[in-house]
């Protein structure tokens, strides 16, 4: 780009560092007055960001300006509404149905990259480079360690991705193709069901598909995976209505783990043989059971809020804090919210009778 890059780049001001680290900018124009984001790249490839500004691409931000000065490559890109990812996965914000339609939105964009001639490989998916808009809808962000795929490479020279996302090829075992982005994506799906408030097995065989060590034993396409991620769920849809009760499997058995189902079998034998087996001096039989039963829901109750059983702490914005102080107050609030209209009921029952 010439130095008119330079001039129209200028056009814009810094109104906020979004990322310091990554030199991720919000920046305004001076004229239109338009929000944009800037970017400053130490790692690219000046060929992917060229193609995709002139040739835009549904489910990704649209390219403004591409402008390379002393080594790095500064871009002007479309400012996206709406929330990572990542934080509905640390929030556990998601649902089964929200996991079908993300992964088979970002299926959609990778196949119109995939079907280029040459093809763009992605090579850097995962939750934090995906944007959920204001909308609903998932955006494919973060390009710089995309390449187009030649059948004349060998090998990867260079690791470009992101540890546990990025596929064996991608550490000089073969060279990336689309069933790079195909093994990124099982991992995604795999990391996407485990953050359900009550996580699901219901993806395991497409995840190991799409994960296998061989790139020519994973599914072939993203539009094949697509469409098998859009039938399990339409099957697991038809059987939710006829098994409700398996969302409300309680806290040490959800993930179907031998040591933690045996923990949740003592804890729970231990909760209910010392609640329903005290004693209280001079009390009727009624107030006896009463007590008895108040003090088995109370402790019940802090467990499920502690555990966050079918997602309570949903209810309570101060429960889903990043921040981990704030997020256990949170937790503590909830318990006392839900104890003391317990402890409230015993007392007002035994006033009355």
């Amino acid at each position: 780009m010439d130095d008119s890059g330079r001039l129209e780049i200028s056009y814009y001001n810094t109104i906020a560092t979004l990322n310091s680290a990554h030199n991720i900018y919000l920046v305004q124009h001076r004229e239109t007055e338009k929000i944009y984001i800037k970017k400053i790249l130490d790692v690219y490839n000046p060929r992917i960001y060229e193609y995709l500004m002139e040739h835009h691409i549904t489910g990704t931000p649209k390219l403004y300006n591409v402008y390379k000065e002393n080594r790095q490559l500064i871009l002007i890109e479309e400012f996206i509404s709406g929330i990572p990812l990542q934080k509905m996965v640390d929030d556990r914000m998601l649902t089964l149905d929200l996991i079908a339609q993300f992964m088979g939105e970002l299926c959609s964009i990778l196949e119109k990259l995939h079907v280029l001639d040459p093809p763009i490989i992605h090579r850097d998916i995962k939750p934090s480079n995906v944007i959920i808009t204001s909308c609903g809808h998932a955006v494919l962000i973060d390009f710089n360690a995309a390449k187009f795929f030649t059948d004349t490479a060998e090998h990867d020279t260079v690791l470009l991705g992101t540890k546990g996302y990025a596929a064996p090829e991608q550490y000089g075992f073969g060279s990336s193709t689309p069933r790079t982005d195909i093994y990124a994506l099982g991992i995604l799906l795999k990391e996407l069901s485990h953050a359900l408030p009550v996580p699901t097995d219901r993806f395991d065989t497409v995840i190991g598909r799409c994960t296998e060590m061989n790139p020519s034993d994973r599914i072939e396409t993203v539009q094949e995976l697509k469409t098998e991620i859009q039938t399990l769920q339409k099957r697991s849809s038809g059987s939710a209505a006829c098994l409700p009760l398996k969302n409300f499997v309680p806290p040490g058995f959800r993930t179907k783990t031998p040591w933690k189902m045996l923990i949740a079998v003592n804890m729970y034998f231990l909760i209910f043989s010392v609640c329903l087996s005290m004693e209280v001096e001079g009390a009727t039989v009624f107030h006896l059971w009463l007590e008895r039963i108040t003090a088995l829901s109370v402790m019940l109750s802090v467990v499920f809020c502690c555990f966050n059983y079918c997602n309570i702490r949903r209810f309570l914005p101060l429960c889903t804090d990043r921040r981990r102080l704030i997020r256990y107050s949170g937790v503590l609030i909830l318990n006392l919210a839900v104890v003391f209209p317990l402890l409230f009921a015993m007392l007002l029952l035994e006033s009355i009778f």
